[in-house]
């Protein structure tokens, strides 16, 4: 009898093909390969490959192997190939290769404003430069923020400005182990934006649209007026705005933090079950057409056309895309008589998405999507074979616990890689969720068929709000709850690996009894262990001094061993979102266990003794009053912005280091800087240089 693993590496071609395709993306990027290389190699694979296949005889045979070497090549040097000329910086038209300071740029909004607290955001293609010599057409996307102000009405999806305030580059708060915005920007070609203010621009006269994209942001808006006119409450139609169409703009943050924490944040991100669903209703609406012989053809064409408009109105993301794919894929197999396999269409439909963006590899929820997807197809069959249950409804919760169950199995190693926590609590929060959404998502794609009776949408829209109410309430609750979230689960790409490996051998001796496997599964597991072990003795003996770079706070760690104390602005100590953003990635890195407030008392003073170091904190209360002998100081940070001048600072204090903080404002921190230039000091602002990090052992 042949391995299962053998027998799906031989019926899904594409899951051979997808393997060096992806390995070829990830070396362009990181290694830099010189696109020549890989044409090179793609150019000498075909010439192979024709030559050896006009052969014929025993040579062929023998030396078939390299073919297979050539064929992994090319998809190799296909990868490569695709990231580079998918990456912006290499078109010849690239606008940091002819932008400077003095340019008036002109630029289209992509897509519609979207208000943030102080601001409104749009992503825009910057088309041409014009400076003396004249006018340079290049390409490129930039991110433009427009100061609220009642002129801004006149801008939408396709208005042209023109403008001459300097781009600034995206940056990373340089924060350890935070979020890296300025390479999530680059893989959409995003590299610089800009704040203007009103009168820093020009709306120029006509728009630049696409017929089809506006078509599609003309459809959002209208769902979007829908469900906020008949599903009443913030929280509730922000909840299904994100729900039918991914819109999130108006979610609530602590109540997706909500999800997250409870493992059913899969429910509001659009994916396989929302394609599912309207695959569903489609093939539903449109089985009288298919017993027609005629036009036998027509429902086929009439539900691909329908999975791709809603997956291009929910943001064309990597796991709808996915989804579109593969049900594509379904839908054609079914119309020519057709078995699919559902590992080769799962391949099939990861080689489609990332020629359409090979930067998708990097991202979060298509890893989570594709490993989702995986570990319910193979591990489903098998858990729900453990119990059987006469009882349907007890049988049904069963199948539902049993896929919410193999769908963990393999992504956990990536969710706890990315976000370093684990719900306990993510069958309870599943049974009653996935349900229920399922529900209000058909419930919402009914309200906007019925939106033109205003009666029964809006008694339509009170039951969809009493059932998110009802659904954000559980999900709270269960939040709430003692040992609810397994937190700070700091894992590195080597022990995600050994996971993996793990898993792979105990699923196989499990389900083949091979007990080579569960000397293979120790073995990881161990390896596992030692790294995670060598980690934790490495910080208990760490000391350290963290500035971070918040904008417009203080926050300071004195890490000792795996406890810190913390000194932080009235604001920041409210905040617990702002916190869990920039604070809790570091102190995950640096496995602190217990993070400690300042005490008052201890804090006005201002004054710190760290390791071997002295550490001193200026803020807005400081005040210049000379003194006879200066006070030796290893480093002092200034926050807060205070009145004071670094000469006034070097009468008081003998000083080595000084680390300006993000509450400073830019002008201060600019001057400051200059000064320090002249007075030879060593300084640091971190808003420019990223968090301030130093060794105190």
């Amino acid at each position: 009898m042949q391995a299962p693993v053998l027998y799906i590496w031989k019926q899904a071609p594409f899951l051979r093909l997808v393997i060096p395709f992806m390995a070829g993306i990830v070396t362009a990027w990181y290694s830099g390969l010189p696109v020549l290389y890989a044409w090179i190699i793609i150019a000498t694979g075909i010439s192979w490959l024709i030559v050896f296949n006009l052969r014929t005889g025993f040579l062929q045979f023998s030396l078939a192997w390299i073919n297979g070497v050539c064929i992994h090549a090319l998809l190799f040097s296909l990868g490569a190939v695709i990231t580079h000329y998918k990456n912006i910086a290499h078109h010849p038209s690239w606008m940091n290769k002819y932008y400077h300071a003095k340019n008036f740029v002109i630029a289209t909004l992509e897509e519609p404003l979207s208000e943030k607290t102080k601001t409104f955001k749009a992503i825009a293609s910057v088309q041409e430069l014009i400076d003396d010599t004249g006018v340079t057409s290049v390409k490129g996307n930039i991110i433009c923020y427009f100061q609220k102000d009642s002129s801004l009405q006149q801008l939408s999806y396709g208005s042209q400005i023109i403008f001459n305030i300097q781009l600034q580059p995206i940056k990373n708060a340089g924060n350890p182990a935070s979020f890296q915005y300025r390479q999530y920007a680059a893989f959409q070609d995003i590299y610089q934006q800009v704040f203007l203010k009103p009168g820093e621009y020009r709306v120029l006269p006509g728009k630049k649209e696409n017929w089809f994209i506006k078509m599609l942001f003309h459809a959002r808006e209208k769902v979007l007026h829908i469900i906020t006119r008949y599903i009443p409450g913030e929280k509730e139609s922000g909840l299904a705005e994100a729900l039918l169409i991914g819109y999130k703009d108006n979610l609530d943050k602590s109540l997706v933090q909500s999800y997250s924490n409870t493992g059913v944040v899969h429910v509001i991100a659009i994916s396989g079950m929302h394609l599912g669903l309207i695959y569903w209703l489609l093939d539903l609406l449109l089985k009288s057409l298919k017993k027609k012989k005629r036009i036998t053809w027509l429902p086929p064409i009439l539900i691909i056309t329908g999975l791709w408009l809603f997956a291009m109105l929910a943001g064309g993301g990597p796991s709808i895309l996915r989804s579109a794919v593969m049900f594509t894929g379904i839908v054609i197999a079914q119309s020519v008589k057709r078995k699919t396999f559902i590992y080769n269409s799962l391949a099939a439909s990861a080689l489609i998405v990332l020629c359409i963006n090979p930067f998708w590899l990097w991202d979060a929820g298509f890893q989570l999507s594709y490993t989702a997807v995986l570990s319910i197809v193979i591990f489903t069959r098998p858990i729900y074979n453990w119990l059987y249950c006469k009882n349907k409804l007890l049988d049904a919760i069963w199948k539902l616990n049993a896929v919410t169950l193999a769908a963990q199995i393999l992504t956990t190693p990536v969710s706890m890689y990315h976000f370093h926590q684990f719900p306990n609590y993510f069958l309870f929060t599943n049974i009653l969720a996935v349900p229920l959404s399922s529900c209000i998502v058909l419930g919402e794609i009914g309200l906007c068929c019925i939106a033109w009776i205003p009666a029964i949408a809006g008694f339509t829209g009170i039951v969809l709000h009493k059932l998110i109410w009802f659904m954000n309430s559980f999900i709270e609750h269960m939040e709430s709850m003692p040992f609810a979230l397994w937190r700070g689960m700091q894992i590195n790409i080597a022990q995600m690996a050994f996971m993996y490996a793990a898993i792979i051998a105990m699923s196989y001796w499990l389900l083949q009894k091979n007990k080579m496997a569960l000397i293979a599964c120790q073995c990881c597991i161990l390896g596992f262990v030692f790294i995670r072990t060598a980690s934790f003795i490495e910080t208990t003996q760490q000391q350290k001094l963290l500035v971070y770079n918040i904008p417009q706070h203080q926050a300071i760690d004195f890490i000792c061993g795996r406890s810190c104390f913390f000194k932080a602005d009235d604001v920041l100590l409210e905040d617990e979102l702002l916190q869990n953003f920039h604070l809790n990635p570091a102190r995950i890195l640096y496995r602190i266990s217990s993070p400690d407030i300042i005490p008052p008392a201890f804090n006005s003073s201002g004054y710190y003794v760290f390791g071997n170091k002295t550490i001193i904190v200026i803020d807005a209360s400081w005040h210049y009053h000379p003194i006879a002998e200066r006070i030796n100081a290893d480093i002092i940070i200034i926050s807060g912005s205070p009145g004071l001048s670094i000469a006034e600072l070097l009468l008081v204090f003998n000083c080595r280091q000084l680390v300006l903080d993000a509450s400073n404002p830019p002008w201060k921190v600019n001057k400051w800087k200059a000064d320090c230039q002249k007075l030879r000091l060593a300084c640091y602002p971190v808003v420019d240089n990223g968090a301030f990090v130093m060794n105190m052992d």
